[in-house]
């Protein structure tokens, strides 16, 4: 397992001057720490939230039903993570409370780089996620509604898309490295808990719970 709120250990790297990270909104990760296997900072993104840098640095998330998108500018090493899922119930069309959702978070995400020096045009992504990890299910799953909206967003920004791990029953483990672009998957064929599963429904219920007279995102 790896560490959570795990300070640098003595004569560990400090953190590098290039890492720069915005403002922190209620959506922003915070579980900041030093991953020693990876020699590196990192940031665990939970449901919900998302997180950039610049600079050598670790992304780290678990996937369920939820689709993390990679984005990064090639050319300056600027780069980020989300973590998020359409609210279910509602019609995944252009003007639904569900796409709503889903822009929000890649939009608060590319602004973010857009801050950090990134160039809409240089941008690259990559996605992955969307697993359908209730057994049983027949319908469209809210895992292939997720991974459908991310793909079409991206098609419609006209954003390159290097590289894809989306759909099939999997939860997945991500690390992504935005200075390089690097990304590593690695499928959970056994959960030996059900974390995941109480995270993602424990989001799923705050997605369906806005405030009175307002959406609340991300909360």
């Amino acid at each position: 397992m790896m560490p959570e709120n795990h300070p640098a250990p003595a004569g560990a790297p400090a953190r590098p001057e290039a890492i720069a990270t915005s403002p922190a909104p209620e959506c922003f990760a915070r579980n900041v720490y030093y991953d020693p296997v990876h020699r590196t900072r990192a940031a665990k993104l939970l449901p919900g939230e998302f997180y950039v840098a610049a600079g050598d640095m670790m992304l780290v998330t678990v996937l369920g039903s939820c689709v993390a998108a990679c984005i990064r500018d090639a050319r300056l090493g600027v780069g980020g993570m989300n973590h998020f899922m359409l609210p279910e119930g509602e019609a995944n069309g252009p003007a639904s409370g569900a796409a709503r959702y889903g822009t929000f978070a890649m939009e608060v995400l590319i602004n973010h780089l857009l801050k950090l020096g990134a160039r809409r045009e240089h941008l690259e992504a990559k996605v992955f996620g969307g697993g359908n990890v209730l057994a049983g299910l027949t319908q469209v799953t809210v895992g292939e509604r997720n991974a459908a909206f991310v793909l079409n967003y991206l098609a419609t920004e006209r954003i390159r898309i290097a590289a894809r791990d989306l759909g099939e029953r999997w939860p997945r483990k991500v690390y992504y490295f935005p200075a390089s672009g690097r990304a590593l998957v690695k499928r959970l064929r056994k959960l030996h808990n059900a974390t995941l599963l109480e995270r993602e429904a424990a989001y799923r219920r705050r997605l369906a719970a806005p405030r009175a007279g307002e959406v609340e995102l991300f909360a």
